[in-house]
């Protein structure tokens, strides 16, 4: 199914400055849109399988009172996930976290990548030639728990990265001096999952912050709030010592 005229796979929030800070909210959306069927209980789309968990307040916040403009998913990472290669099979998850995702068990994975994947990348794309931004954030959140496994979670944000450290090392100890227990490419490792900014910011030697905050720590707006205000404060910091 290819995307109709009207159906948009990303919205923008706040102005943006060529040459300045933005920001990147792949898994930002629970929405499923019409024609999907993902055969699981419509609880689950609240849960963090579905989508970041205050990302979306996040970014909006970034956007509105800290001029850092966003580019946010409009659906569900259950439908595609943005933050994959197109050739990965979880680009179309078929489980999460112990749950079956049975609605995509045999979907026409083709449709999905045309109808969502291949459009919103696009367009981000375009977007960032156009901006030339100075730092890209890649905004993320983490459950501080699994479902699936046991896990020790300690950390109440992390920062992800492939090859290009650069922003990341900045940053960590910048989060770090506020008291904070940082992941060093915890607890997911940028070397495997960094499918976004592999594209869009190493490929182009775009300076960038994957950043993963705590779920429970942004549940809240008095929460998103907080972490908006010191993610700006960092991000500016950041990008003035790349200068």
């Amino acid at each position: 199914m290819s995307p109709s005229a009207n159906e948009a796979t990303y919205r923008r929030i706040g102005e943006p400055r060529t040459g300045g800070i933005v920001c990147i909210g792949d898994h930002a959306s629970d929405v499923v849109p019409e024609g999907i069927e993902l055969g699981i209980p419509a609880s689950l789309l609240g849960n963090h399988i579905a989508v970041d968990i205050g990302v979306e307040g996040v970014t909006g916040r970034l956007a509105r009172r800290h001029d850092i403009a966003a580019h946010i998913a409009t659906f569900s990472r259950l439908v595609c996930d943005l933050h994959r290669h197109e050739h990965e099979e979880a680009v179309v998850p078929t489980t999460s976290d112990g749950h079956v995702i049975a609605g995509n068990i045999g979907a026409n994975i083709e449709a999905r990548l045309e109808r969502f994947h291949r459009p919103y990348h696009d367009a981000l794309a375009e977007w960032l030639d156009e901006l030339q931004p100075e730092l890209i954030l890649a905004m993320h959140s983490f459950t501080p728990e699994l479902e699936s496994k046991q896990e020790d979670r300690p950390w109440e944000v992390a920062l992800l990265y492939n090859q290009d450290d650069r922003a990341s090392r900045h940053a960590i100890s910048l989060f770090e001096a506020e008291g904070l227990t940082v992941g060093d490419n915890q607890p997911y490792s940028g070397k495997q999952l960094n499918a976004t900014m592999d594209r869009h910011a190493e490929a182009h030697g775009r300076a960038y912050l994957t950043i993963e905050i705590r779920q429970d720590l942004i549940s809240d707006e008095a929460g998103q709030a907080r972490w908006a205000a010191l993610v700006a404060d960092v991000a500016n910091r950041v990008a003035l010592a790349l200068r």
